[in-house]
């Protein structure tokens, strides 16, 4: 059940990026922010229901082997975060195709989101939106060459994802190595949490809103904004690779700094 959090989680904050295109794709960027933001609103939601599922393991881990055993499992909820984010990436044509629609059905509904979710969940509706289910050609990256990559921003995407990734995880891990500041470790997560959400706020979102706003605005080109999202959610991906390598430093490091704490 964790790990299928995890999953959705990760899904659906990869998928977010398709929002955007889809919104510069009909010009309706304000009513896809809207939708944006309910996304994020589940996705919060989702993360939030499964902390305590994840703090449980700690408290049923062997007390012989407690390390190795979170260890493990700690490592499979990080490789489903990374399935999730594949999984965005490769509905990426089909969601953009879904929420270009939904937009306009959000914008014909005058922003009423329980209109848009009745007329969205109904069978003729349903069955339209099976048949923009597609899995990303080579044609559809078309166009998006790898050199045209902002390396800066790539690199920081990587490892704000990293970060927001293994948050939690380290945290709990990190109550494991110092159990006489175990709550102090614990509560940790929530200020690494915090600090990747505004550095991802800071540095991420204001170019891609950017890129979106001149695609509305005729001063860019959608393909730009394309491959800007297709290089964000590769990052992420990347980001999830990584989070793999610094699960256990970062534990140590929660630690080591919940002495200057406690």
């Amino acid at each position: 059940m964790i790990s299928l959090f995890i999953l959705i989680i990760h899904s659906i904050e990869t998928l977010a990026y398709a929002v955007r295109l889809s919104g510069a794709r009909v010009k309706l960027l304000a009513s896809a922010l809207s939708l944006f933001n309910i996304m994020v609103m589940v996705s919060r939601l989702a993360n939030m229901m499964q902390q305590p599922f994840t703090g449980s393991l700690v408290d049923t881990a062997p007390k012989e082997n407690a390390l190795e055993f979170i260890e493990q499992q700690y490592r499979i909820i990080i490789g489903f975060a990374s399935i999730g984010t594949l999984i965005g990436i490769l509905l990426l044509p089909t969601f953009v195709a879904i929420f270009s629609r939904a937009i306009i059905h959000l914008s014909e509904e005058r922003g009423s989101m329980p209109a848009l979710l009745k007329k969205g969940l109904s069978l003729e509706y349903f069955k339209r939106g099976i048949k923009h289910i597609h899995l990303p050609s080579f044609t559809y990256l078309k166009g998006i060459s790898w050199r045209d990559i902002p390396l800066k921003l790539f690199i920081i995407n990587i490892i704000i994802t990293a970060i927001y990734t293994i948050g939690v995880l380290s945290a709990l891990y990190a109550a494991l190595l110092v159990p006489e500041r175990a709550i102090t470790a614990t509560m940790a997560s929530g200020l690494i949490n915090g600090i990747a959400t505004m550095l991802l706020i800071i540095f991420i979102d204001p170019k891609i809103s950017i890129l979106a706003d001149d695609v509305i605005n005729q001063r860019g080109s959608y393909l730009e904004l394309k491959r800007a999202s297709v290089m964000m959610m590769s990052s992420r991906l990347l980001g999830t690779l990584l989070a793999q390598a610094l699960f256990i430093p970062g534990a140590k490091y929660i630690a080591w700094f919940t002495q200057f704490i406690a």
